[in-house]
C-alpha cells in the first residue's frame, strides 16, 4: 500500500522536522541506534540543556564515538531489544533509520523496551526510509529492505493496538542524499561497518551500471522518501 504523501517536502536537516513534532528542549533523550550520532550533536548544539544517550551495536562506530565526545552526550553499546537503563529514565526516544535494523523477531520487544526506559506521556520519534525512489532502486539490488521495511511499520502498528502508545504525530517528506561519485557511494552504503552485502565484482559492476546513469558533473542526487511516526506512551 503506496502511503499518503500529501505533506511530504523536501528536508535537509531532519532536526527541523524532530523539532516541530517533539518538544526536545532540556530534555533526557535516548537514541536508539545512533550511528555517527550526527543529528545528536545537532541537538545538543542548539539545546545544550538537553542531555542525549546514544546506543549503537556497530562496536567500530561506537569506539569512534567514544572518541569524539561532547558535553551533554553519552554513549552506551547497546540495541534497542535490550536498553542497560532504568525504568522511566527518558523523556524522548528516537530511531532515525534504525527501526528496520532491529532483528525481525525483535522487533516487539524492542518497542517494549522503549515504553519501559519512557517516562509517562513520553516520545518515540520513528523515521523510516519509504520503499520506493531511485535510491532504493539501486539500494536493493545487493541490500533489498522491503521485507524488514514492511515488518517495521507493522511492529509500531501492533504496539499501538496493544495499548501501551497512541500516535500523535506523521509526516512524509524527501531527504537529499548526495554522492561525490560511485567510490563515495560503494563506501558508504555497500560496505558499511556493521553489515556484510557480500560485494563480488559482479554485484558491484551491476550496482555501478544502474548508479551511473545519475551522475551529473556535480556529483550524483538522489531525493529519498521519508515516514516519520510519532508515538507517546500512555500514563
Amino acid at each position: 500500500m503506496n502511503p499518503d504523501r500529501s505533506n511530504e517536502a523536501p528536508v535537509d536537516d531532519e532536526l527541523d522536522v524532530l523539532a516541530r513534532l517533539v518538544p526536545i528542549a532540556g530534555r533526557e533523550i535516548v537514541e536508539l541506534g545512533c550511528g555517527a550520532a550526527t543529528l545528536a550533536r545537532a541537538l545538543l548544539e542548539r539545546h545544550p540543556d538537553s542531555r542525549v544517550t546514544g546506543l549503537e551495536v556497530d562496536e567500530r562506530q561506537h569506539a569512534k564515538n567514544l572518541a569524539s565526545p561532547q558535553p551533554g552526550l553519552q554513549f552506551v553499546a547497546a540495541g534497542a531489544q535490550s536498553i542497560p537503563v532504568a525504568d522511566a529514565s527518558f523523556d524522548v526516544a528516537l530511531m532515525l533509520k534504525s527501526l528496520h535494523h532491529v532483528p525481525m523477531p525483535l522487533l516487539a520487544q524492542a518497542l517494549t523496551e522503549v515504553a519501559r526506559v519512557l517516562r509517562p506521556r513520553g516520545y518515540l520519534y520513528v523515521s523510516e526510509p519509504v520503499y520506493d525512489g531511485p535510491l532504493n532502486d539501486v539500494m536493493r539490488l545487493f541490500n533489498d529492505e522491503g521485507v524488514v521495511r514492511v515488518a517495521a511499520q507493522a511492529a509500531i502498528d501492533a504496539a499501538l493496538a496493544a495499548g501501551v502508545w497512541e500516535q500523535v504525530g506523521e509526516r512524509f517528506f524527501e531527504m537529499p542524499v548526495r554522492f561525490k561519485d560511485f567510490a563515495d557511494f560503494e563506501q558508504r552504503m555497500m560496505r558499511p561497518t556493521f553489515a556484510d552485502h557480500r560485494i563480488d565484482d559482479a554485484k558491484l559492476a551491476e550496482v555501478s551500471a544502474a548508479f551511473m546513469p545519475h551522475m551529473k558533473t556535480d556529483g550524483a542526487q538522489f531525493a529519498r522518501p521519508m515516514h516519520v511516526r510519532v508515538l507517546r506512551r500512555l500514563a
